[in-house]
């Protein structure tokens, strides 16, 4: 095993190279290419000999072909012409998870466009078929989609789930039992049906936006997404605006303490993440802000700078605190002591903003309890 900065120590006797760069959101809401395209480049600038050039980044439709010109282009202005051929190999990793996923994948896609190509890649990942995962070959343009359309669809059902479990609070149903009622519909199933803040990290944010604008360019809206996208906006305010409601508006001086920066669990990626809206609208409305979180404490000074109280730990943040605020269930957060939150609290508010509480419990030790898509306790 080699590991290298320079491309070209690595491209002698290779037969696949996979390009797996950042492609973030551009200002128009288009993923930016220049890492994927710069790759490309210095690959057509030091192959000597056949590659399978293999995109994995989150690529737009047709970054394949661009790919390919690019390496067409390079070659020609080095004079020669070597064969190769470009595939895509989208990955489908859980950020936090990813080393599981990748070992134990739900399904390896690759969309190729010669019988040389998928013959490599059939062999590279026979490894990973002995214990029945499978492996779908398709063209390319199809498995850029899946890619996008995988993403589109899981953001989907984050952003519907929580625009019922809003309208649960207003009718009086509670959000979780409608959850495991769907839930156990086989066409529906369990997963990613569970209300809360909004969505936000790396993936969905991007890859919607980017699914929009590829669709806007070819002619075509795509409304539910577009949908998707502005329910998910406007969930990212909705604890704000209840904790704004219980105090009638008046947050100023407020010490609002919050659990949890991360966009989920198991990560400090902060991208998008809920917290930072919460965060900015608290600020706004005068209130001061202690914060803990396990993973993102570091990410969060890079992106807040001094204008919130980083606490030491989860407790510290609740000396005096006007409310709690919980935004990303981290396994730390599950169980609460609650004679320490008396103690510690000037009152006894609860927010939870990921529905990991019992609105019973609550109410027995003494605590004000909002959460999403239930009764207020």
């Amino acid at each position: 095993m080699l590991f290298s900065t320079k491309i070209e120590d690595c491209l002698d006797n290779c037969e696949v190279v996979f390009i797996a760069v950042g492609t973030p959101s551009d200002t128009d809401g288009s993923a930016d290419l220049k890492y994927v395209l710069g790759v490309a480049a210095d690959i057509g600038q030091y192959m000597n000999q056949y590659l399978v050039v293999v995109t994995k980044s989150t690529v737009p439709i047709g970054t394949a072909e661009k790919v390919k010109k690019q390496i067409k282009d390079i070659q020609k202005k080095r004079g020669i012409s070597i064969e190769f051929d470009v595939a895509s190999n989208p990955e489908f990793l859980k950020e936090g998870n990813a080393i599981e996923d990748f070992l134990k994948p739900d399904r390896i896609l690759i969309g190729v466009d010669s019988e040389r190509a998928e013959k490599i890649l059939r062999r590279l990942y026979n490894p990973f078929l002995l214990n029945g995962h499978p492996l779908l070959f398709m063209d390319i343009p199809s498995a850029e989609m899946t890619k996008y359309t995988a993403n589109a669809m899981l953001a989907t059902k984050i952003s519907f789930i929580n625009d019922i479990a809003n309208l649960c609070e207003i009718v009086g149903a509670d959000i979780n039992m409608v959850r495991k009622g769907i839930g156990s519909d086989t066409r529906i199933g369990p997963k990613f049906i569970y209300a809360g803040a909004g969505y936000g990290g790396s993936c969905f944010p991007k890859d919607v936006k980017a699914l929009i604008k590829t669709s806007d360019e070819h002619g075509h809206s795509l409304e539910i997404l577009k949908a998707v996208e502005r329910v998910n906006i406007k969930q990212k305010t909705v604890l704000f605006k209840k904790i704004s409601a219980h105090f009638n508006n008046e947050l100023k001086n407020k010490k609002i303490a919050i659990w949890g920066l991360s966009f989920k669990p198991n990560t400090d990626d902060m991208r998008e993440a809920p917290s930072l809206s919460l965060i900015d609208d608290l600020l706004k409305a005068g209130a001061s802000i202690s914060v803990y979180d396990p993973a993102a404490m570091n990410e969060a000074k890079q992106k807040l700078g001094n204008v919130v109280n980083y606490a030491k730990d989860l407790y510290e943040t609740l000396i005096d605190a006007d409310a709690l605020v919980v935004v990303t269930e981290w396994s730390e957060f599950r169980i609460l002591n609650y004679k320490v939150l008396e103690k510690l609290m000037k009152n006894k508010i609860i927010f939870d903003g990921r529905n990991i509480y019992e609105p019973s419990e609550m109410k027995e030790f003494g605590f004000t309890y909002y959460c999403i898509g239930r009764k207020q306790v």
